[in-house]
């Protein structure tokens, strides 16, 4: 009479083996399904800056950019473009990628007055002719550790620069540094406004983004630009005037949160690290050089008055001003405890370096 039992014991207990091990084998394949899925999932990388969605730099370096990192990372990464600082205002671009409020993005240096004051001595007058110059003169700096301490708080992808900012107006050709007395002019950053100031303009602080309605409004009677953004911010349907000078040469970077760097696998991380550096400072010089040329040369054909002085620092009438307001710079920057003239002259020998 005890058989029964103990057979129903064992039978239970044997089914349950049989339970426990075909569970065990589900919830295998459960982790590896689940294993894979995660393998798979997308990440999505918020990229914000100010050019307009249709200017050069947004459709021929951003998008192609964006879409190189989703087609290599088989697209588990995708970047978002968010244009015309429509995610983060042009002047905080670098603190919101700091904070994280966005994932990547794209800043003028010196839309932060103060924040990178060495960086902003590549701006100076006679150290770049070219945006590819540029670019490579200021991720040289960066990749040799002269200016990497100010941006210790991001991950930074690559430094670029726009070709020379010559000179704009509305009313008035400027042949001279005395011409420009009395004028408003806008400045892009601290370096631009002391040279601007030092030749008798009042120097106004202004994004790109506002230039259009600033001008057309008279707020300010010319600006200091670069070519390429003369007719990508459509400048030149107000200034018919141009004095063709090396006055300053913008930097500018793109960025990425530093925690979010961290967060991706090592793989990804890779491919971030291939589209970064030096190649990509120097595509987009190519790019912006390129399209300077063909802004000048719209401009001549649209019958604009231009005076063209290819060499200020060794002009008698402008070598002056730009070498009072180059000197006012540095002296401002040593003041703060920093090496500026130090950097100064690394610049000069990356500038060199550069130029060939």
């Amino acid at each position: 009479m005890r058989l029964a039992p103990l057979f129903s014991i064992g039978a239970l207990a044997a089914m349950s083996l049989l339970g426990c091990s075909n569970q065990s084998d589900t919830a295998g394949d459960d982790t590896a399904a689940t294993t894979e899925t995660a393998s798979q999932e997308t990440t999505t990388l918020r990229f914000s800056h100010f050019w307009p969605a249709t200017s050069n730099i947004s459709k021929e370096v951003f998008e192609p950019w964006a879409k190189k990192i989703e087609d290599e990372s088989g697209g588990r990464l995708k970047v978002e473009l968010y244009p015309s600082a429509t995610l983060s205002k042009a002047d905080v671009t670098y603190e919101a990628a700091v904070k994280g409020t966005i994932d990547i993005g794209s800043q003028v240096q010196g839309y932060t007055a103060g924040r990178f004051p060495l960086t902003q001595i590549t701006e100076l007058p006679g150290l770049s002719n070219s945006a590819t110059q540029m670019g490579c003169m200021m991720q040289t700096l960066y990749d040799d550790g002269t200016i990497a301490g100010e941006y210790e708080d991001s991950h930074v992808l690559f430094m670029y620069g726009v070709g020379p900012g010559a000179l704009h107006t509305t009313d008035k050709l400027i042949r001279t540094p005395s011409d420009m007395e009395g004028l408003r002019i806008r400045r892009p950053s601290a370096v631009a406004g002391d040279i601007i100031e030092s030749m008798g303009a009042s120097p106004v602080g202004l994004p790109a983004n506002d230039m259009y309605t600033s001008l057309q409004r008279g707020v300010v009677d010319g600006l200091s630009f670069p070519w390429e953004a003369v007719t990508t911010f459509k400048i030149d349907e107000l200034t018919k005037y141009h004095t063709n000078l090396p006055l300053y040469t913008s930097g500018l970077m793109v960025t990425m949160n530093q925690d979010t760097y961290d967060g991706l696998s090592d793989d990804l991380k890779k491919i971030i690290d291939d589209n970064s550096g030096m190649a990509m400072a120097k595509e987009v010089g190519q790019m912006f050089d390129k399209h300077d040329q063909v802004a000048i040369q719209a401009a001549r054909d649209n019958g604009d008055e231009m005076v063209d002085i290819p060499d200020p620092l060794n002009d008698p009438d402008w070598k002056g001003p730009l070498e009072a307001g180059t000197q006012k710079y540095l002296d401002d920057v040593n003041a703060l405890g920093l090496d500026a003239d130090g950097v100064y002259e690394k610049a000069k020998a990356a500038s060199a370096a550069c130029a060939t």
